[in-house]
């Protein structure tokens, strides 16, 4: 049985809907939150990929963050140019080139996502470790059907 049905299916009730108003008030209250380091929500996801992958290059970052390669590459560029990431060609294929933070892409990332726990914490305050282990653990599973459902034909 289907849990939608056309004929009462609201906004306020679409998942992805909900989904989509939650992403952009978070996005705007990072923004502000990030204007006196001088970057953006999706500049500071950069750096935390960036922090985060093994091998962090504009590919995988573009395709991690849903942007395409010329705009991830124009984000790099400003972010090198700020002094917050290094490229390093690969001493394997000279195609690829490796991103890495700088000392100050380190500090500036650290102190952004500090900013980003106290943040959700404030978001989070009156939910219980239990539910928010819960709401975690749907989202994974919600986010794994999607992935699945993209790469079926």
């Amino acid at each position: 049985m289907s849990f939608y049905d056309p004929d009462d299916y609201t906004p306020e009730r679409s998942v992805g809907y909900v989904i989509k108003v939650c992403n952009q008030i978070g996005v705007a209250a990072l923004d502000r939150a990030f204007a006196a380091e001088g970057l953006n929500a999706s500049q500071w996801s950069a750096l935390m990929g960036i922090h985060h992958h093994i091998e962090p290059t504009c590919a995988v970052l573009a395709r991690d963050m849903a942007h395409d390669k010329g705009a991830m590459t124009r984000m790099m560029d400003t972010l090198e140019a700020r002094g917050w990431v290094e490229r390093t060609r690969s001493a394997d294929d000279r195609r690829v080139v490796h991103l890495s933070l700088t000392v100050d892409g380190q500090a500036v990332m650290k102190r952004c996502r500090d900013l980003v726990v106290a943040y959700w914490n404030r978001c989070l305050a009156d939910w219980s470790d239990a539910e928010i282990e819960q709401f975690l653990a749907h989202l994974q599973k919600l986010r794994g059907t999607m992935e699945d459902i993209a790469t079926c034909p």
